[in-house]
């Protein structure tokens, strides 16, 4: 049986963080990080497509989703964008903003990141213990017991660091939520793929244009034709469906309102984002005689052009002031609120983030321990926060990391 202090199950970005804190706010402190991970920091070497997204310049509640925003808040505070870009800094890892407000390290290279949050978690005496992966926790008298295949441990103080579903090859697969349910916590009854690519049937318009990547917008609207939810960035057409920051960001709303109202929630498409459905019909009643394929062709790439004249039924060649009111107005829908029949997402295996988890009123915020089970901590992605895309869930990991460091 191994003793320490503080034993932190998982070493991810969270998990990291709350071992480096824990180990400057309370010195002396045996410090125990079990992963069951081989490879350590998986998720970390992958984001921001391998330079690591650390967090966005600017960060906000209404970046969030899942619990309340005002609790997500309160959290975020407590070591906001400057602390982080300093506390990097201080581990020597140089951050640099790009156009989009994300920030990543100069080198652009994530293994800095992942490699100077170890070192600072060794410098602070912490013991990674890896691959161990815990399948067993337990309360008793002392404290807090955990084993698996690798044998057992045991300290007074035990945090959850442990991750959602999502990318399940870096080792968060869920085994988290039930461990944090063997403590008798609870769990929101949805927990789903968040950041996540859209599937279309295979036969639709949209899998023959793989490849192409522009700007385009994107509307949740439910049965009643409220807009819950609008996304506008960066889509990529793909062989299954859609894929992009754009699609990543909406589909979590996309997703979670399909679970309200699976027949009526629907997911609209603009193509020309910064055109709504009466400015385009104007241009096109404008545009006299030019085709309609040459039209489109001011803005699109032809084969999208071409591909969409084709979806709204009319021929690319046909003269704009050629249009009966029946096709002009199909090719309006088609192209500034087209109607995707998504037939699925790709999962947690593609999913950036999971969306679900321990909700943040069993959590104390000013300390991240568990009101149900006294001795227990949660930060990252376990709890039912997720962000959008680009940098806000690394933020999330840092912020609810350092509160449990200085807490625990």
């Amino acid at each position: 049986m191994t003793e320490a202090d503080i034993l932190i199950i998982g070493a991810g970005a969270a998990g990291l963080m709350t071992a480096i804190i824990a180990g400057r706010t309370h010195p002396n402190r045996r410090i125990l990080v079990l992963d069951g991970a081989a490879k350590l920091g998986a998720k970390i070497l992958v984001a921001g497509g391998g330079r690591c997204n650390v967090t966005h310049d600017e960060v906000s509640a209404e970046a969030y989703a899942g619990s309340s925003r005002n609790a997500i808040k309160k959290v975020l505070r407590r070591f906001d964008v400057p602390e982080t870009v300093a506390f990097f800094r201080e581990l020597g890892v140089d951050l640099k903003r790009e156009d989009t407000g994300k920030l990543f390290p100069v080198t652009d290279d994530a293994h800095t990141v992942l490699e100077a949050l170890l070192q600072a978690a060794r410098e602070v005496g912490a013991v990674i213990q890896h691959p161990a992966r815990v399948t067993q926790v337990e309360r008793a008298a002392d404290g807090f017991r955990v084993s698996g295949e690798w044998g057992s441990a045991r300290a007074p103080k035990l945090v959850l660091a442990t991750g959602g579903r999502a990318l399940p090859k870096s080792g968060s697969d869920g085994g988290g939520y039930e461990l944090a349910r063997s403590l008798g916590h609870r769990l929101t009854d949805r927990i789903f793929p968040a950041l996540v690519p859209l599937t279309l049937p295979r036969d639709h318009f949209i899998c023959a244009l793989s490849g192409i990547t522009l700007q385009a917008g994107f509307k949740v609207r439910s049965g009643a034709g409220k807009c819950l939810a609008s996304f506008t960035n960066s889509t990529l057409c793909t062989h299954f469906g859609l894929s992009g920051p754009s699609v990543l960001d909406i589909s979590r709303y996309y997703l979670d309102a399909k679970l309200d109202d699976p027949t009526g929630t629907r997911l609209l498409m603009n193509w020309l984002p910064e055109q709504t459905s009466d400015s385009f019909e104007a241009g096109l009643l404008a545009a006299g005689r030019v085709s309609a394929g040459r039209f489109l062709g001011r803005w699109l790439p032809e084969r999208l052009a071409r591909a969409l004249c084709e979806a709204a039924g009319i021929e690319p060649t046909t003269a704009c002031d050629q249009l009966s009111r029946p096709a002009r107005k199909a090719l309006v829908e088609t192209v500034t609120a087209l109607p995707l029949p998504i037939t699925g997402d790709r999962g947690y295996t593609y999913a950036e983030v999971t969306a679900g988890g321990i909700p943040l009123t069993d959590i104390r915020l000013e300390t991240m321990e568990s009101r149900l089970c006294p001795g227990l901590y949660v930060c990252g992605e376990i709890c039912d926060v997720d962000g959008r895309i680009g940098g806000y869930n690394f933020q999330w990991a840092w912020s609810s990391g350092y509160v449990v460091g200085v807490s625990v």
